[in-house]
């Protein structure tokens, strides 16, 4: 069973209703997710047996912990040009967070919040830079949609977030539930593999200082939490 254009539209109505209210950036997510569950209960099921495989078989547990060195990146942003990782460090702290795509309403929220926090991020002399399966088409849309003020980069066929663990089959349940979102056109291919989001906040010494890796999408790292973990590597030397 597919989305319905009525329950599309209830979805589109729930996220807005989302986006909109006071709290914090959790409460606003498991807000969606509840009204998501409300509208189209057979994909909160089915997303429900994906997370729970993915923690059985250990999903973004390999990926870099405090401490250890966060694997660069060449990748190339919404316009094409290509962004480093030691070119941003070279510049103070750095949020690395990993996104499923554009049309992901989780996604959109979590950017909408950290785009609000861009000034308490600036003040601290860190950035952020949004990472995505998508081509450029979408990764320019959506930085245009959010009008967020970083970079937006490319990871074509997932080749960095494999390299950090991250990278996950939905599966053929979650294909049939989501086929109303043309996954093969937005990734330029037909792999139906997405990232684990997480958030990376990596020092100028390019360690990890901290990291949120779940492989439920539907929870990101508290904008709090995020703010406390870039501070805290901003004073470090």
């Amino acid at each position: 069973m597919s989305l319905s254009p009525a329950n599309a539209e209830r979805l589109k109505q729930a996220f807005q209703q989302c986006r909109d209210m006071e709290g914090t950036l959790s409460e606003q997510l498991e807000a969606y997710a509840a009204a998501g569950r409300d509208i189209f209960p057979a994909y909160g099921d089915a997303v429900d047996r994906l997370v729970a495989r993915l923690h059985e078989n250990g999903g973004g547990e390999n990926a870099p912990r405090p401490g250890e060195a966060m694997p660069p990146f060449l990748l190339p942003d919404e316009s094409g040009r290509l962004v480093s990782l030691p070119s941003l460090l070279s510049q103070g702290p750095v949020a690395v967070m990993f996104y499923r795509g554009h049309w992901c309403p989780y996604c959109r929220l979590n950017v909408r919040a950290v785009i609000q926090a861009q000034d308490r991020i600036k003040a601290l002399g860190a950035q952020t830079v949004a990472i995505m399966p998508e081509t450029q088409q979408f990764t320019e849309k959506f930085k245009a949609d959010a009008n967020a003020p970083f970079p937006v980069l490319t990871d074509l066929d997932n080749g960095y977030a494999l390299s950090l663990d991250l990278a996950i089959w939905l599966g053929t349940e979650i294909q049939r539930l989501l086929s109303y979102q043309d996954l093969s056109d937005f990734h330029g291919n037909d792999g139906w593999m997405l990232p684990i989001p997480a958030t990376f906040v990596v020092g100028r010494d390019g360690l990890v200082k901290a990291r949120f890796v779940d492989p439920d999408f539907r929870k990101r790292m508290e904008i709090d939490d995020l703010i406390a973990a870039l501070k805290s590597a901003s004073e470090q030397r």
